[in-house]
């Protein structure tokens, strides 16, 4: 009997928790224990056969792993969070740790990437490398000379910059250069299909407007799903594997949608998340 209390009493503690949360605004995608609200897709695999136990949970950390690869061989892959947003603040704490797995590309060294109005995992093809999706790039120093994160790359997406449609697969940021292991806080404030902000410990480093589908750098893509210039203000969210170890401790986001259709409140409200460090 008093086990059966002290469940309940547990079981309703945790739920009004995750109760408090969702009313404050703020959600937890990686909840630092399981990736049960994920989906995972590798070109060359089926949906949710994580080859390799390339995406797993590592000390409380959301890990990218290649220690059972034998080569890279061009599997990319995504984890998709399940639930799709339009409009919020996703912050996110990433770094890189160890060498790149053998057959990655150049490119890809101490690279990674957070990909944005994403197209569902489920709609991917097999052997489609990534998602139509706009990436917030994220990359790490190579110990020599300046390299930004949180710079644009745009699979099968293209957007507005000072006016102009911007068609060039990737743009960089104004961030500083991370070097080594160190834990770098990234942000991307998204608005609909208006404006994104990509945001570096506190620095607004890269700002851009209408992201829409358009473009290449994708392959392998249904062409029903590749709309050319439909704008997109909505989508999934979802990280990366490019071949290089990398760690997430934390990956939550605040749902800005219920302030969408009230301007005042969605000034007030953004003031108050940017005075929040």
């Amino acid at each position: 009997m008093i086990r059966s209390t002290l469940a309940v009493t547990l079981a309703l503690a945790l739920g009004s928790a995750s109760c408090s949360a969702q009313k404050s605004g703020w959600i937890k995608l990686f909840n630092g224990k399981d990736l049960k609200d994920w989906d995972i897709k590798i070109t060359g695999h089926a949906l949710n056969d994580n080859n390799g136990n390339t995406f797993r949970v590592e000390d409380g950390n959301l890990a990218v792993s290649y220690e059972n690869y034998e080569a890279f061989n061009e599997q990319y892959g995504h984890i998709f969070h399940k639930k799709k947003f339009s409009a919020y603040l996703l912050v996110m704490e990433y770094r890189f740790v160890g060498d790149q797995v053998k057959g990655g590309p150049g490119w890809a060294t101490r690279n990674s990437g957070a990909m944005i109005h994403s197209q569902p995992a489920a709609s991917m093809g097999k052997d489609q490398d990534f998602p139509i999706s706009i990436e917030v790039q994220l990359l790490g120093g190579l110990g020599n000379g300046r390299r930004t994160t949180a710079n644009l790359c745009t699979p099968g997406t293209n957007v507005v910059m000072n006016d102009k449609l911007i068609t060039a697969h990737c743009v960089d940021s104004k961030s500083e250069t991370y070097d080594g292991d160190r834990w770098v806080r990234a942000e991307v404030l998204v608005l609909g299909d208006s404006i994104v902000k990509h945001i570096v410990e506190g620095d607004t480093v890269l700002t851009y407007y209408k992201p829409q589908i358009g473009g290449g750098n994708v392959s392998n893509a249904d062409p029903k799903i590749k709309q050319d210039g439909k704008l997109l203000s909505e989508g999934y969210i979802a990280l990366q594997s490019e071949s290089h170890p990398v760690q997430y401790r934390k990956v939550e986001l605040f749902d800005l949608a219920p302030y969408m259709k009230d301007k005042k409140k969605l000034d007030k409200k953004l003031a108050e998340l940017q005075k929040r460090k």
